[in-house]
Formats: C-alpha cells, sequence, structure tokens
C-alpha cells in the first residue's frame, strides 16, 4: 500500500512538472509569434519608406542633371 501512495506523488509530480513544461513552452511560442506580428508592419513600412527616400534622390538627381545638362549645352 504504501508503494502505491508514494508512485500516485511521484505520478502527480510528474504530471505537474509537464503541465508547467508545456505551458512555458506554449507561452514562448505565443511571445514569438506576438513579437513577429508586431514587428512585421514596422519593418514594412521601414521598407516603404527607404525606398520612397530613394526614389526621390533618384528623381532629384536626375532633375538636378538635367538642369546642368541644359544650362551647359550650347544655344542653338
Amino acid at each position: 500500500m504504501a508503494n502505491e501512495s508514494g508512485n500516485g506523488v511521484f505520478s502527480d509530480l510528474f504530471t505537474a512538472v509537464g503541465d508547467l513544461a508545456q505551458q512555458a513552452t506554449d507561452m514562448a511560442g505565443s511571445a514569438v509569434k506576438t513579437a513577429t506580428d508586431t514587428v512585421q508592419p514596422v519593418s514594412n513600412a521601414a521598407i516603404e519608406l527607404c525606398t520612397t527616400t530613394i526614389n526621390s534622390a533618384t528623381q532629384l538627381v536626375e532633375g538636378v542633371t538635367k538642369a546642368i545638362t541644359s544650362a551647359i549645352a550650347p544655344k542653338q
């Protein structure tokens, strides 16, 4: 009889530890998913901002180049 109750205590202990480990794993997975869901829109906005800035800078350089070229070109 004593042996049976001892097994029950260990069984309950292992079950409790297993449940805690599973909950910790679930929480870690949830935290990673939340972080990913939060970072993705920010990174998309940053990429869009960089792309827009580069396009604007390219257009500015093209405009300046055309202005300089037309100012230097001989008049006919």
